[in-house]
């Protein structure tokens, strides 16, 4: 089970720092046009402060129990996601797109998988 909560994780990192380096580095008007319609709803700077926020839960998910600091951090990245995820899903859903809600649940239910591991019987 440890080798799954670090695989999911690790996926996790991956895929939310890359999105939230998208976020922070290019433009909002940018992001509307490649398939973030949705930033159009918030200014530019709650977009880059959201992707700010998935880049450090993407550190936090996979630095902490590797330099053996703070790994309580693990489990806390991993709610934060899926708090952000449940956000993200109110917002595609108040906006009509339903097929972006998909996504959300799934990333929403890894980041459980992992808070749950790591606050429960796999913590470090």
């Amino acid at each position: 089970m440890n080798v799954a909560l670090w695989i999911v994780a690790g996926v996790l990192a991956l895929a939310f720092a890359l999105v939230g380096l998208m976020k922070v580095a290019k433009p909002k008007e940018e992001l509307a046009s490649g398939g973030m319609p949705w930033v159009g709803d918030f200014s530019s700077g709650v977009v880059k402060a959201l992707g700010a926020v998935e880049v450090l839960a993407a550190i936090g998910l996979v630095l902490p129990p590797l330099v053996d600091i703070a790994p309580v951090l693990v489990p806390l990245a991993a709610t934060g996601l899926a708090v952000t995820m449940a956000g993200a899903a109110v917002v595609h859903a108040r906006r009509k797109e339903g097929s972006a809600i998909g996504l959300n649940v799934v990333l929403l239910a890894l980041a459980a998988f992992v808070a749950w591991g790591r606050f429960g019987p796999y913590s470090f």
